[in-house]
C-alpha cells in the first residue's frame, strides 16, 4: 500500500514532465503549463504543511492532468 505523500511526489514528478513537454509545444501550451505550475507550487506547499485535504484534492487534481 502506497502512502499519499509516496504518491503525490510520483505524480508531481509525472506533471513536471508534462511541463517540459507543454513547453516543447509553445504558446498553445502556455495557459496549460501556467495552470500546471500553480498546481504543483500548492501540492508542495500542502505537503510542506502536512494539510492532509489539501494534500487530497491536489492528488486527485494531479492524476487527472494529461
Amino acid at each position: 500500500m502506497e502512502t499519499l505523500g509516496n504518491a503525490l511526489t510520483k505524480e508531481i514528478e509525472r506533471c513536471q514532465e508534462l511541463l517540459v513537454t507543454y513547453a516543447a509545444m509553445g504558446p498553445s501550451r502556455a495557459f496549460c503549463a501556467l495552470t500546471l505550475k500553480q498546481l504543483i507550487d500548492v501540492t508542495l506547499k500542502a505537503m510542506m504543511a502536512d494539510d492532509v485535504v489539501v494534500m487530497v484534492r491536489a492528488y486527485e487534481a494531479l492524476r487527472a492532468c494529461e
